[in-house]
């Protein structure tokens, strides 16, 4: 009788155990939202919305297009526009449209999404859905690489020992002095575009994101490649960013044509400005923190109150995309350098030119360490400038390709030796140089 007893008791734990756990309820964020971003959003967001219906946030997916049919029934048992035109077998009403129908799997998750209620499960329903959707988990970087990748950025640690290029889904980090692979941080956007330490050497914002479909900041613990946060997504890459001195806060240039400040402290959002009217390429800030610069597609560099985001000039010289901006130490001067294969110099008040530079061909970059301006450009060659004199005074050659990215390190004014450049090309080479001379010190092709 006791043995029947156990029997029974034990069955009827294993029938309300929680450890037999039901299946998962279906989750916005982490289900429905990658295939409304990655299969509708297309043609169905904000700038486009064929039949005038959106998916580019919830509450946009429970709006009737003109047809005036509801995306999604209040009630489960009833029709819900949305499902019938995923699962539709008729060409010419199946979504998405001119394309291959979606998976079995995914139309199950929007079926059973539906089904349990179309709840939401984020913080705002009315934020975009790349703002939505969980940080990602990327893919592996490759073991080995069959070609090398375009240096879009490059930088050196704190201490100037290693230098760290962007890769394909990771960051390579290389001894300077041999140079040897020493280590690779993995689970980083496709592409990395710009590298900055915080001013404590602890934090590496990186810059990343896949062209034409997501864009954020993320933010490591250099010493062991630990995912701190993810700020600034959006659904284009992240083109540069700069710490601003002596705080915690960080500008991100967007292709949205907006910066975002951030406070890598919080992860929250201090301001965005949006004068600009095309992607923004660059930012700066002032050596003191008290203006910011950018430079943008829409043939403008600017300047910033760091503290209010007001525009304290807006400067068109170049009538030309700009792709590089620095702010001289005594803040009324700024340096711009762009497609007219020119650099710029010119003040804050009445963004008026003081002088021109030509360097021969497209700036891609624009570095600064007291009165020498580093121009990395579009001819394969770098090149110094003397901003005393306004004239080129040096200039760096032997890379085979476009020179993309570039990044200083040393104090010139202790040590004129130990100030060294380094720099990365399209075709995957990176060139550590010694400044006092322009000697060539290494190169490599960063290329696991």
């Amino acid at each position: 009788m006791i043995f029947r007893t156990c029997i029974t008791l034990s069955l009827l734990c294993l029938v309300t155990s929680p450890a037999i756990a039901q299946e998962p309820a279906a989750s916005f964020r982490r289900d429905v939202a990658p295939i409304l971003l990655d299969s509708c959003q297309a043609c169905h967001g904000a700038k486009k919305a064929e039949g005038g219906y959106r998916v580019d946030t919830y509450e946009q997916v429970f709006k009737p297009g003109d047809s005036g049919e509801t995306p999604i029934a209040a009630k489960p048992e009833e029709s819900s526009e949305l499902l019938r035109r995923l699962q539709c077998t008729d060409e010419s009403e199946r979504m998405p449209a001119e394309s291959e129908p979606l998976a079995a799997a995914q139309i199950a998750l929007v079926k059973k999404w539906i089904a349990e209620g179309a709840k939401f499960d984020g913080d705002n329903p009315g934020q975009a859905l790349h703002l939505v959707i969980p940080p990602s988990t990327y893919a592996a970087p490759p073991q080995s690489y069959s070609h090398a990748v375009p240096i879009t950025a490059v930088t050196f640690s704190p201490d100037g020992k290693h230098v760290i290029a962007g890769g394909y889904h990771e960051l390579t980090v290389w001894e300077a002095e041999t140079p040897n692979l020493v280590r690779r941080i993995p689970n980083i956007g496709e592409r990395t575009y710009a590298l900055a330490f915080s001013s404590d050497g602890a934090t590496l914002a990186v810059a990343c994101g896949e062209p034409g479909r997501n864009g954020e900041v993320r933010l490591l613990q250099f010493a062991t490649g630990e995912l701190k946060g993810v700020v600034s997504r959006s659904d284009d890459v992240a083109l540069d960013l700069a710490f601003r001195p002596g705080t915690a806060q960080l500008a991100v240039a967007l292709t949205d044509s907006s910066i975002r400040i951030i406070d890598t402290q919080s992860l929250a959002e201090v301001r965005t400005i949006a004068s600009h009217a095309d992607w923004v390429t660059a930012v700066a800030w002032s050596d003191d923190g008290k203006v910011l610069a950018s430079a943008s597609l829409d043939k403008t560099a600017k300047a910033y109150d760091a503290e209010t985001g007001d525009v304290l000039a807006s400067y068109p010289g170049h009538n030309a995309a700009v792709r590089g901006v620095s702010i001289l130490p005594d803040n009324q001067q700024l340096v711009s350098v762009g497609a007219d294969n020119k650099v710029h110099r010119w003040q804050i008040a009445e963004a008026k030119k003081i002088a021109e530079i030509g360097v021969g061909a497209e700036g891609q970059t624009l570095l600064r360490s007291g009165d020498d301006l580093f121009v990395a450009g579009a001819d394969k060659r770098l090149r110094r400038i003397d901003l005393k004199e306004n004239k080129v005074a040096q200039q760096y050659e032997g890379h085979g390709d476009w020179v993309l990215s570039a990044a200083l390190h040393g104090a010139k004014a202790e040590n004129a030796d130990s100030l060294l450049l380094v720099s990365g090309d399209f075709a995957g080479e990176v060139r550590l140089w010694k400044i006092s001379d322009g000697s060539l010190l290494k190169n490599w092709i960063a290329k696991p």
